[in-house]
């Protein structure tokens, strides 16, 4: 073997190695929350969440730019602690769950923010409409371990969407001016995930 070769083999090696493999982990559904909030009349905000969903982030537990995450919403669930609003937002005036029983979404990038964020990215959709979202996320938590063994982590995500770009558009004028419901909604997601066995 000449001393060229012998001398280039360590950096050889070192382009071929394998890349840190990322674990996948689940949503704990019973320690998160996929919520949203929009302008009532202008006078308030009405809040609401998902209380069916379900999701999978593959992260190597270090390096934010290995994330990918994909989760589904059970649109039905949909809970705003009024039964009849609850009704109304089912109906073909807004999700149509009857058509549309889901809501996806599915990341494409994941950069550095601002204010020691990261800025997630994906595509939403809802109502057969695909848009692209951007995320103001927190840094996931480092992971450690339950009292049961369970390897945890989590992150906070907040993002906001017009609901007209996804066909939700009913809406009513008041007398005094204004609209029943804002255009700008509000997502907000607390996510508790366990590093899947």
């Amino acid at each position: 073997m000449n001393t060229t070769l012998r001398a280039l083999l360590p950096a050889l090696a070192f382009g071929l190695s394998t890349p840190a493999f990322a674990e996948t982990w689940l949503v704990d559904g019973s320690h998160s929350n996929a919520g949203f909030s929009v302008s009532h009349m202008t006078v308030s905000t009405v809040r609401g969440t998902f209380n069916k969903w379900e999701g999978t982030v593959d992260w190597d537990g270090k390096d934010v730019k290995t994330l990918q995450i994909n989760a589904t919403i059970d649109v039905s669930s949909v809970d705003t602690r009024e039964a009849k609003r609850d009704e109304h937002l089912r109906s073909p005036d807004f999700f149509d769950t009857a058509k549309f029983p889901q809501m996806t979404f599915k990341s494409t990038a994941v950069r550095e923010g601002k204010s020691g964020f990261i800025e997630l990215v994906g595509d939403l959709t809802m109502r057969g409409v695909t848009k692209p979202v951007t995320f103001q996320m927190s840094r996931p938590a480092a992971p450690k371990a339950d009292p049961w063994g369970n390897i945890k982590s989590g992150f906070q995500a907040t993002g906001t969407i017009n609901r007209q770009d996804f066909g939700l558009s009913w809406n009513k004028s008041l007398d005094a001016g204004g609209l029943v419901v804002g255009d700008e909604v509000t997502l907000t997601i607390d996510v508790e995930l366990n590093q899947k066995k």
